[in-house]
């Protein structure tokens, strides 16, 4: 008996959660042949479940290594609906540039970010760590990248996000641009002093503020359009 959209869905979230690969397969062929739209079974189905296997990472019921399992099993249901991912309408996929800044080389919080902004839908340029200010600002306008994600760990390494948003600023782009930054000595009050759009405590947190971001911009950006 064929199951219905809720189970298909929860099976999805489930199956990440649970960090099995081969289920989350499954409900994604499950849902593609059901004809369940495939960003709603990657937004209600693949990313609930990381949002479930991060609160529990949150709670030191989940550490990095099943963490990173999970989104193994999120990605193996990604690769199913991605090709099915609908871009003519109202869910174009946000693109976004992430990476540790230069002089700093711890990249976990940044992986963590990157999982998270994937199951959301997000098209994801990873620079890697080590990253010069100004190779953010390039790869953001040669993908056209609506988020920049900027993250270290390391205090003497703060001034090089500053750097990010001069550049963009010097180039008369700022507007097109949303830079988000994080890692553990940063804070909103530091994100607001370096004119940054805002500021996550975790990965959690970025892929909810990505998410809003966007959203600000390409509202901004409609309401251009109208008044032009």
């Amino acid at each position: 008996m064929a199951r219905d959209k809720g189970e298909i869905l929860l099976g999805l979230s489930d199956a990440v959660v649970n960090m099995e690969e081969d289920k989350a397969v499954e409900c994604a062929n499950e849902a593609v042949n059901g004809g369940i739209d495939a960003y709603e079974a990657v937004d209600k189905g693949l990313a609930d479940g990381m949002d479930r296997a991060g609160k529990l990472f949150e709670e030191d019921e989940y550490f990095v290594p099943e963490l990173l399992i999970a989104a193994d099993a999120m990605y193996a249901g990604l690769d199913v609906l991605r090709p099915h991912i609908r871009t003519d309408g109202g869910n174009v996929p946000a693109r976004a540039v992430i990476g540790v800044v230069e002089g700093d080389t711890h990249d976990i919080g940044k992986i963590l970010v990157k999982i998270i902004l994937e199951a959301k839908g997000f098209k994801v340029a990873d620079l890697g760590r080590d990253v010069p200010a100004a190779d953010f600002v390039a790869k953001a306008k040669e993908i056209g990248a609506e988020i920049i994600g900027i993250s270290t760990l390391m205090t003497t390494t703060m001034s090089d996000m500053a750097k990010v948003v001069e550049l963009l600023e010097a180039s008369g782009e700022r507007e097109k641009y949303k830079v988000m930054v994080g890692g553990a000595p940063i804070s909103a009050g530091f994100a607001k002093k370096i004119r940054a759009d805002g500021y996550s405590a975790n990965a959690i947190e970025a892929g909810e503020l990505a998410v809003r971001l966007v959203a600000e911009l390409r509202a901004r950006d409609r309401g251009k359009a109208v008044s032009a």
